[in-house]
């Protein structure tokens, strides 16, 4: 069945939600703006009002995280990093060694994995993940793992703030500056890439009302010449000698606008001034922008119901808000359209999502903060499932970010394929049965005491309803729960008493090695189902 064809659009709108708002409302809510919904999550948002709650997501508390530590070690005498000491940060060294950068490049992508997971109540994760889509770079193509961090860190600062002043701060960032040869632009020898970019993928998009041209993007080049990056400072710098003085011309996509050449220390950043101010004065900007975000947090499909009763009155917020990114998702998380029925349970789980959702929701436990080199070895072998994947953090395919943020008519779709369905089941297969071990310690999720937490694991049928309350968004059928519990949890028997008398003597009784046994395979064997069935990729 191809999903794209069948699958409705809500024709509500932006106006604010006035339903029922129980805990469903609220897993809806939180799944969408925070990476799985932990029990806990739940909890404290539970004598919350929606409007509460969208508030408060939207305005994080919390202190910006500390940033990634040396927890590796050169393992090579003739390559020393001896300028940072081991669990002390390495983000302000600049050091240009082509071994220690691989180290730190994969050092920043452990440390972003634990960030996820141990994210604060707010939409700033989900957020920096959003942007680090849109504004795509590589690791591996920007090569200075300092720059990595820097690039990371102003993502993450301006997560929820003003996307005019994010588009302007990422065009003169190191990374973005290698990664896409803004350092490479000068007036001699004009280069295109970034100029193309800023308009195609950042601010215009390739819509059919997005009718820049090649001009535009040749004179938007010239406008950029002349940025430099220095390393030993860790730092970008504008070099007048560098740049195109020249009067730059634009189409009447721009309103035929005129950015007057200028010369001096200044010129750089006077000119990238009017190239904003003229890129963002065309409406297609503020809808294109509405767009993804409405795809991250919505839905793919955009038919024209949706652009005119979301996506036209979402641009006009963020105009007004002079582009402000905190009106737009406020309207967006309250209105009518996002709580709609249609609006849950169609969204197919990033990798991301499915891996930091789960360690999130089903209690995984790491190694206290100072065991950091135990905690990092775990961290590095999450991000390497998302990169078999296919979400390498840090790495998207190229400039366009992951395709199923925009590839049409797929979308979500292209998550879910023969390579990429066995290695998510296997994933959780891992997670449940063996776990991962490192240095010694165990990364498993323990079954048996996730389900100590909910209302009434005595009772089978709540334990199963309980489970699937938060794991899945799509309930499955009081049929398909009975077969469950029968088969799984009352071995085959009829009577819900046996599992009742079996919990109660394993938490009265945990000596008692054979019920105990029997008990944690049992919900081991029940967690490890719900997980390979289909409605458990879905968000």
């Amino acid at each position: 069945m191809d999903n794209h064809q069948t699958a409705s659009t809500s024709p509500a709108g932006l106006q604010v939600y006035s339903g029922s708002w129980t805990e469903q409302e609220r897993i809806h809510l939180l799944k969408r703006t925070m990476f799985g919904v932990k029990r806990t999550d739940l909890d404290y948002f539970k004598n919350k009002t929606m409007v509460e709650t969208v508030d408060e997501l939207l305005n994080p508390v919390s202190p910006l995280p500390d940033p990634p530590v040396k927890e590796y070690t050169t393992g090579n005498a003739t390559v020393p990093d001896t300028q940072v000491a081991a669990g002390t940060t390495w983000v302000n060294d600049p050091s240009a060694d082509g071994t220690i950068a691989s180290l730190r490049r994969a050092s920043f992508k452990k440390w972003w994995m634990g960030v996820m997971i141990h994210q604060d109540r707010s939409l700033r994760e989900k957020m920096t993940l959003f942007w680090h889509n849109h504004f795509s770079t590589e690791t591996n193509d920007v090569g200075n793992a300092q720059y990595v961090y820097k690039h990371h860190h102003l993502l993450r600062t301006n997560a929820l703030g003003n996307f005019k002043y994010l588009t302007k701060a990422v065009t003169t960032d190191p990374a973005m500056l290698v990664y896409l040869n803004g350092q490479l632009n000068t007036k001699t020898a004009a280069d295109e890439n970034y100029g193309r970019e800023l308009q195609e993928l950042f601010c215009c998009g390739k819509g059919p009302d997005s009718l820049y041209t090649e001009s535009d993007v040749k004179a938007a080049a010239k406008v950029l010449t002349g940025w430099r990056n220095n390393a030993t400072s860790i730092t970008s710098y504008f070099d007048p000698n560098r740049h195109d003085t020249t009067n730059k011309s634009f189409s009447a996509f721009y309103k035929n606008t005129l950015i007057q050449g200028r010369s001096g220390a200044n010129a750089g950043e006077l000119e990238l001034d009017d190239l904003l101010n003229m890129i963002f004065s065309v409406d297609e900007v503020a809808k294109y922008i509405c767009r993804r975000l409405y795809r991250w947090f919505v839905y793919y499909d955009i038919d024209a119901t949706v652009e005119a009763n979301v996506i036209v009155p979402m641009a006009g917020l963020l105009r007004d808000a002079q582009y402000e990114i905190k009106p737009v998702l406020s309207a967006l998380l309250k209105s009518e359209h996002f709580y709609d029925t249609l609006s849950r349970g169609c969204l197919i789980k990033s990798p991301v999502d499915l891996v930091v959702g789960m360690c999130r929701e089903l209690n995984v436990a790491f190694q206290p903060q100072e065991d950091y080199v135990t905690n990092y070895g775990f961290y590095n072998y999450l991000v390497n499932w998302l990169a078999s994947m296919q979400q390498n953090i840090g790495d998207p395919p190229d400039v366009s970010g992951w395709k199923a943020y925009y590839q049409e008519p797929q979308f979500y779709e292209i998550w879910i394929n023969s390579d990429t369905l066995p290695k998510r089941n296997q994933f959780t297969d891992l997670m449940m049965v063996n776990g991962y071990t490192f240095n010694g310690k165990k990364l498993q999720i323990d079954g048996a005491e996730l389900v100590k937490f909910l209302s009434d694991p005595a009772n089978p049928n709540q334990l199963i309803d309980d489970l699937t309350a938060v794991m899945y968004r799509i309930n499955i059928s009081p049929a398909s729960k009975a077969q469950l519990k029968k088969d799984i949890l009352l071995s085959g028997q009829l009577n819900d008493q046996y599992w009742t008398d079996a919990w109660n003597t394993f938490i009265s009784t945990p000596g008692n090695a054979s019920n105990t046994t029997s008990v944690k395979n049992k919900i081991r064997d029940l967690i490890k189902y719900l997980m390979n069935l289909a409605e458990y990729q879905l968000a």
